[in-house]
């Protein structure tokens, strides 16, 4: 007897339904088709462990298992729910006369619990897609896929409530979550807050900028002046996302198996801090069979490369790409995936290998070859696609030792807000673009004219800084968001000479 049944495959962040057929004849044998990988071959066992101890078993006959399509790779352990049940169907040990009504994934355990699977909210965006009544998946999940309005979404425990559920009518309990209201319940605030940072309030107003237009930043200072503290806490200055960018962040922390048991929506911009040992496949993403990397699990959110110059120069360089064009494309000989990175990258840096500017005072210096040297591993094309480069300086006694709280980052948070509307409204014709970093070349010659004194006061500092036309335009973005943030539609000389400040790598005399 043929019996049908139907699980997914996730590729990329999308999934694609896979049609599991279970055929029984005459004969002795189990035969699994249609190119699965070893997890799945294996899945024989734990299924034949399951079903017996819950009191089922897998026929002692001819079982001819294909996984349509076939030419397409399948992974994972996610298959074993899926294909129990298809035996048990083909099989007559179940009446399933409506098995083909749902999507069915999980992974068995050898008593017939279920494991957790990767992906639930793309396979349940797809499901409802192709009109199945229901999704039945391990209940750890349930809550991730039951985001997804206009399906039904069966969290279970067991594969016992499945055969039930088929066999005796004895009904599930459907997962039901409020999308909205889950988004908005998860919108607390931060833990850390810039209201905790002594001093330091240039820097602090270089990180309002950097995120009110959602520029990338790097933080040059000596040890202990306050580079990852300040980092840590841009997040809690940042816009709350969209509904959409929730569901896209979620799709692909899903997908890279990420969330939390029995977690939804993913409420709070995600911050990524990976260590400097990292791999280029690990931070861009790929392997053999393709996950995200770090920098799409930083999709919508920041990505902090602490101690910059020590990361691989390969590890870097893997990023310029990315960084233009906000997704990285990774190709393999049978198929193409595109994950969205669209992150602010915000980096620190050492100003030279003993840690401290070469300036009277120091407790160790470098000669300026040697900080050269140092500043040398990072590619000026890199270098180039970061707007703001700011130095950091200790934080003296006295403002350490001051009783008075700095501004809260709710304040700062309010200002940046103001300033992403105004974009939002400027780009609302846009379809891919948002805020200011965003801007096409196109968009800057729109969007960034300059009156005669600050474009004089720019050609200057082209000429002298020498600089190139990738920082031409960062420039003009970073100015363009300085004005949006004291709400002016034009661009004045004092927006420009602000902007300048914030290349200082490309300023001569600063290695001392």
């Amino acid at each position: 007897m043929l019996k049908k049944v139907f699980g997914s495959a996730v590729f990329g962040v999308d999934a694609t339904t896979i049609t599991v057929e279970v055929n029984v004849d005459t004969g002795i044998g189990y035969h699994l088709v249609g190119l699965p990988d070893n997890a799945i071959k294996e899945s024989n066992f734990r299924i034949a462990a399951a079903l017996q101890n819950n009191g089922y078993k897998i026929p002692g006959k001819k079982l001819i298992i294909n996984m349509s399509p076939a030419d397409m790779r399948k992974e994972g352990s996610a298959y074993d729910l899926t294909l129990a049940m298809g035996i048990l169907a083909a099989s007559n040990q179940i009446k399933a006369e409506n098995l083909e009504d749902f999507l069915i994934m999980g992974e068995l355990s050898l008593d017939g619990n279920l494991q957790p699977i990767k992906g639930a909210l793309p396979i349940a965006i797809k499901a409802r897609e192709e009109g199945f009544k229901g999704f039945i998946l391990p209940v750890q999940n349930a809550k991730e896929a039951a985001i997804v309005n206009d399906i039904q979404v069966f969290g279970v425990e067991n594969i016992k409530q499945v055969i039930d559920f088929f066999d005796k009518d004895i009904p599930l309990e459907q997962t039901l979550v409020d999308t909205r209201e889950e988004f908005y319940k998860n919108l607390e605030f931060p833990e850390h807050d810039f209201a905790d940072v002594k001093g330091q309030e240039s820097i602090k107003r270089c990180m309002e900028i950097a995120a009110a237009g959602g520029h990338n930043i790097i933080l040059i200072g000596p040890p202990g002046a306050g580079k990852t503290m300040l980092a840590k806490r841009l997040p809690s200055i940042l816009p709350p996302m969209t509904l959409k960018e929730a569901l896209e962040t979620t799709k692909i922390h899903s997908v890279a198996g990420r969330m939390k048991e029995n977690t939804g929506l993913l409420a709070q911009r995600p911050f990524r801090n990976p260590h400097h040992t990292i791999s280029d496949v690990a931070l861009v993403g790929g392997g053999t069979f393709p996950q995200p990397g770090e920098i799409s699990l930083a999709h919508n959110g920041v990505l902090f490369l602490d101690e910059l110059p020590e990361f691989k120069r390969t590890v870097l360089e893997v990023m310029r790409q990315p960084l233009e064009d906000r997704e990285v494309t990774i190709s393999r000989a049978r198929f193409t995936i595109t994950y969205p990175s669209s992150f602010m990258l915000v980096a620190s840096m050492n100003p030279s290998p003993s840690g401290y500017f070469n300036e009277p005072g120091a407790p160790v210096t470098s000669t300026p070859a040697e900080m050269q040297r140092y500043l040398s591993k990072i590619s000026g094309p890199l270098l180039d696609r970061i707007d703001i480069h700011i130095e950091v300086t200790p934080v003296p006694f006295e403002k350490l030792s001051e009783e008075r709280k700095a501004e809260a980052s709710v304040e700062i948070r309010n200002r940046v807000i103001a300033a992403r509307d105004i974009q939002t409204e400027r780009f609302q014709a846009l379809e891919n673009v948002h805020y200011n970093a965003q801007m096409s070349t196109k968009l800057i010659r729109k969007y960034c004219q300059l009156d005669e004194t600050s474009l004089s006061l720019l050609k200057t500092a082209m000429e002298r800084l020498n600089l190139s036309a990738r920082a031409y335009d960062r420039i003009l973005k970073v100015a363009r968001t300085i004005a949006d943030l004291e709400q002016s539609e034009h661009i004045t000389q004092a927006h420009i000479g602000e902007a300048i400040q914030y290349r200082s790598l490309d300023r001569d005399g600063w290695l001392g």
